[in-house]
């Protein structure tokens, strides 16, 4: 037969296996000596046994193999995990018992296979549903491990668009072509937003409505803590000055306080610059103001994108600092 899971009952035999066993062990021998080396080759103690054994050895007929079974029983469940070792084994033997034509007296054959049928399937009973329960826990295991992977997997494939990013910015300094360094700045910056699942809509163009052509040139829009933020990025070599910034603002005031912007810039700011951004939380505007060499550093120390653009944000909106660095 299958072999029961015996943790079922690593603390103790439940009531209905106890009595079972109590009242099937002693049919499985011929003489209380046998009985006691029943459970000595379980290994129960012989400091346990020692006092059955004088017990016999005096008066055999003073005490009954159902009243050694019991006591015994009764006090290897009493020692709980200590005893661990001698429950199963007991279990074990009385489950594998096949040898009634040798071991049982003939009178007790059929009674011995009827209470070892019942001790296995009390035993049977409660493995199905253990065994149930193992393969549930086995399931659950299986899908958090398969999550797990998934998890990692997306994790390294973030990592690894994550040490691009770093390499296609730095690749920009070795572009002379401030224009073209630029249009390829707005694609690395982008591409490095959602990377960290930052809603991200690309580079576009805003057209008149009178045929005048192109009237405003975006460079990137995402969507953060549910606000969108107007992105421009500059990759100059002179401070971005106060004009430029304005240029911002005036996007911003245009669409009704309905987003706010974020300028990220090579070069530095000038003082105007960063007084123009402040001065604009008075009419509700809100623009931070970031450097990219903030974004090297975020890069280089593996830190969270996220993190840092609210921490910045924050600063901008409650400490009314537009350039925290």
């Amino acid at each position: 037969m299958e072999e029961p899971i015996l943790d079922n009952f690593s603390y103790h035999y439940p009531p209905d296996l106890l009595a079972a066993l109590i009242e099937t062990i002693p049919t499985l021998v011929k003489s209380k000596k046998l009985l006691l080396s029943f459970f000595r080759s379980a290994g129960v103690s012989t400091s346990i046994l020692e006092p059955y054994k004088d017990i016999i050895s005096k008066d055999k007929d003073s005490i009954k193999m159902y009243d050694i079974t019991h006591e015994l029983l009764i006090a290897l469940n009493e020692q709980g995990d200590q005893a661990l070792s001698a429950r199963r084994k007991i279990l074990q033997a009385v489950v594998d018992f096949e040898d009634f034509d040798t071991c049982c007296y003939e009178n007790r054959r059929n009674e011995a296979r009827g209470l070892v049928w019942k001790v296995r399937e009390i035993v049977n009973r409660k493995d199905s549903f253990t065994r149930m329960r193992i393969e549930k826990e086995n399931e659950k295991l299986k899908n958090f491990k398969h999550k797990e992977a998934a998890l990692l997997a997306e994790q390294n494939k973030k990592r690894e668009r994550i040490k691009k990013v770093q390499s296609d910015l730095t690749s920009l300094f070795k572009d002379e072509n401030s224009q073209k360094r630029g249009k390829a700045l707005e694609k690395v910056l982008n591409e490095l937003f959602d990377c960290y699942g930052v809603l991200v809509r690309e580079s576009f163009t805003i057209s008149g409505n009178n045929s005048e052509g192109i009237v405003e040139q975006i460079d990137g829009l995402i969507e953060f803590e549910n606000f969108l933020y107007l992105v421009e990025m500059k990759w100059w070599k002179y401070p971005i000055g106060k004009s430029e910034v304005n240029n911002h603002i005036v996007r911003i005031q245009e669409r009704g306080g309905h987003v706010r912007g974020l300028y990220i810039s090579f070069s530095d700011y000038t003082e105007p610059s960063i007084t123009a951004c402040h001065n604009a939380l008075n009419y509700g505007v809100i623009v931070v103001l970031a450097k990219l060499e903030e974004i090297f550093r975020l890069l280089e120390t593996e830190a969270d994108l996220k993190n840092w653009l609210k921490t910045k944000i924050t600063a901008a909106l409650i400490d009314k600092k537009p350039l925290l660095l």
